[in-house]
């Protein structure tokens, strides 16, 4: 399995545009809450726990970034919990509101998104390798604990591979 240092710069590879960062800051959030959110349903209550395939989803996830690296892998199944919980209250909704918030924020982000690799000028990293759908979501975690100055070893190491953000530094502390 590669290492954290190796998916992030792999994946940070196709992002070194702080307008694409940008995007991406929203796009990505908004996508992993449409998928939780579409799968939502069908759900079981079990005890405290409503039981669904976005709950299984977000807990393979959760390993797998916990075997990536604990400290982004804890803040990582936080961001997966937030997600199940709002994905529950769309659950909840009728049938075409669900499906209306899902499909939406769905749509919404990928555009996002989409702008992003436009000022990147350079295609999205799940086209090369599917990988990067789950390491999106860890990039956008990572960079914002790089932004607040946390895990800066990590930052040098994806840096020393992929060189710097580039077009403002906006959006990234001081290395």
């Amino acid at each position: 399995m590669k290492t954290l240092v190796d998916q992030l710069a792999q994946y940070g590879a196709y992002h070194r545009d702080t307008r694409n960062l940008a995007t991406h800051l929203v796009g990505v959030p908004l996508i992993v809450v449409a998928v939780t959110t579409l799968l939502a349903r069908p759900s079981v209550d079990v005890g405290a726990v409503t039981l669904s395939p976005a709950l299984v989803a977000a807990v393979l996830a959760a390993l797998f970034y916990l075997a990536l690296d604990l400290r982004f892998g804890v803040a990582m199944a936080v961001f997966l919990a937030a997600s199940v919980a709002i994905a529950q209250c769309f659950a909840a909704m009728t049938t075409a509101a669900w499906l209306g918030a899902g499909v939406g924020l769905f749509v919404v982000g990928w555009i996002i998104q989409f702008v992003g690799h436009y000022y990147e000028g350079r295609k999205p990293a799940f086209v090369d390798d599917l990988v990067g759908l789950l390491i999106g979501p860890l990039f956008i975690v990572a960079e914002v604990a790089f932004m607040i100055g946390l895990r800066r070893d990590v930052q040098r190491q994806i840096e020393e591979r992929i060189g710097p953000m580039h077009g403002g530094a906006w959006l990234r502390a001081p290395s």
